[in-house]
């Protein structure tokens, strides 16, 4: 997408002045998930790989924002993973992080929402059958074609109970 000085840009990798950006912007998560949400220069080529599906929205050349899907599998590991019947079925994309810098939230410009949009079609035209993800209890309720699998009361460091929800693309 390119309008208005906007650009959303799939990314297999990182690179040092990429990557410093969005370290910057994934701090915005900070106060909503606690610190393991941030990335680092040890953890960002665990999520901006081949194996993940890492959109960068650009204003003006500027990174202002990311999402990373991941495939469901890769959290195999994680407890939480467990409560989801379509483990192991290579059909799950999980929401690892969705962020955009604060000044871009809020704009009329529609940002998140056309980042998101193009998230969930490439997804989709990978075979992809459903999108999951962690978000609080009060915005998962309020997703459309969306079920919650489960309300974790304790979700790491978060001040809120936090959702896992499962949505049909």
């Amino acid at each position: 997408s390119s309008n208005y000085n906007f650009q959303i840009e799939l990314i297999k990798y990182a690179g040092e002045f990429d990557s410093n950006k969005l370290i910057e912007i994934s701090n915005e998560l900070v106060d909503i998930f606690g610190p393991h949400s941030s990335l680092t220069e040890k953890n960002i080529h665990k999520y901006f790989n081949e194996k993940t599906l890492p959109f960068i929205a650009r204003y003006n050349k500027n990174i202002i924002g990311y999402i990373i899907g991941v495939p469901l599998e890769y959290f195999k590991d994680e407890a939480w993973s467990h409560f989801d019947s379509n483990l192991f079925k290579e059909n799950t994309l999980y929401t690892y992080a969705f962020v955009l810098e604060k000044k871009f939230q809020l704009k009329a410009g529609g940002y998140a929402k056309t980042l998101k949009r193009i998230y969930l079609s490439w997804a989709k035209k990978r075979g992809y059958k459903f999108i999951t993800g962690h978000v609080r209890q009060d915005i998962a309720e309020k997703f459309p074609n969306t079920k919650i699998i489960k309300t974790f009361p304790i979700w790491y460091d978060a001040k809120d109970p936090f959702s896992y929800y499962q949505r049909t693309i």
